[in-house]
């Protein structure tokens, strides 16, 4: 039994490596951009040594219209993001754009997070629920509802192309390490972990599609699917659920560690973040598509580049 199970495994990561270098001549450019999609892994992950972008694990057609944002679906959602960006609500009056008069301002924001604030691990929808809360008078949107992907997505989309700079030392330490401990561990009447798709089985065709690495960068997701947008915590959820396990809470703190595990794994280096350049200007694996990402069914979550913010990925 052990024999088998080892030439199983054997055969699985051939399988692995034989899919992703059949990939090796393709070439992601969104709007002229050429976007990276394969770099070497992060020190601190243990069982692979390059990361790949999820784009590489699409079908032709996905991938096509994840290069054209006019073709893009999830276009659509973002286009709605900027309408309520500049809806008034709730008692003071005021909408985002009151305080943040030029969407392009959060150039960068989303390539940050998640990022701690206070001593607590915040995320981009609870940033959206804070101004909404304490400055708008409104009340805060659902944590994967409709109206906040549409403009976690436009916030998102500002950040295309800019490199990763998660924390993931100093007081971010603590929830790397909880966010690893949730990625390896096993839950669920399948005894199931991130790590036994996204690391042991990359690659291995699973329903309809094949497994990807579950790079994260390119959230909230276009998803054929369900036909919208899809939050990282929705699909945590929903890999969960997968395995036959109790999925944690959305916008809890499993999830939000879990959260900023993943968005590290998208940076070169280990716990600090230090950008490595390429000819091209771009940082080496830490390159967004920006919205959107497409995803062809429920089998994996994966990205639109590696290691970039991006916001929206159609998959």
């Amino acid at each position: 039994m052990e024999l088998k199970t080892l030439l199983t495994s054997v055969a699985i990561i051939g399988f692995s490596a034989g899919f992703v270098s059949a990939q090796a001549d393709v070439t992601l450019a969104v709007d002229g951009e050429v976007i990276s999609t394969r770099a070497s892994a992060p020190a601190f992950v243990e069982n692979l040594d390059k990361v790949y972008s999820g784009w590489l694990f699409r079908k032709l057609e996905t991938r096509s219209l994840q290069m054209d944002d006019f073709d893009n679906p999830a276009f659509v959602f973002v286009d709605k993001g900027i309408d309520l960006f500049e809806k008034v609500d709730g008692t003071e009056g005021k909408a985002c754009a009151s305080c943040h008069e030029d969407v392009k301002g959060f150039g960068g924001l989303r390539a940050a997070m998640p990022r701690v604030e206070d001593g607590n691990l915040v995320t981009m929808e609870n940033l959206v629920n804070e101004c909404r809360t304490e400055r708008m008078g409104a009340e805060p949107w659902k944590y994967s509802g409709g109206q906040m992907t549409a403009v976690t997505a436009l916030i998102g989309l500002q950040s295309r192309g800019m490199s990763i700079n998660v924390a993931s030392d100093g007081a971010a330490a603590p929830f790397f390490e909880r966010g690893k401990e949730l990625y390896y561990q096993r839950v669920g009447q399948l005894d199931m972990s991130c790590s036994n798709c996204h690391e042991d089985n990359y690659g291995v065709m699973i329903r309809a599609d094949h497994l990807s690495q579950g790079q994260i960068n390119g959230f909230p997701t276009y998803r054929l699917k369900n036909a919208k947008l899809n939050s990282a915590h929705a699909r945590f959820k929903g890999c969960m659920k997968n395995i036959r396990a109790t999925p944690y809470k959305e916008g809890g703190d499993e999830f939000k560690a879990l959260e900023l595990y993943l968005a590290a794994r998208g940076t070169e280096n280990s716990r600090a973040w230090r950008p490595v350049r390429t000819a091209l200007g771009a940082a080496q694996h830490t390159v967004c598509t920006g919205a959107v990402d497409v995803q062809n069914n429920s089998a994996a979550v994966d990205s639109n580049g590696v290691g970039c913010s991006g916001s929206a990925r159609v998959g």
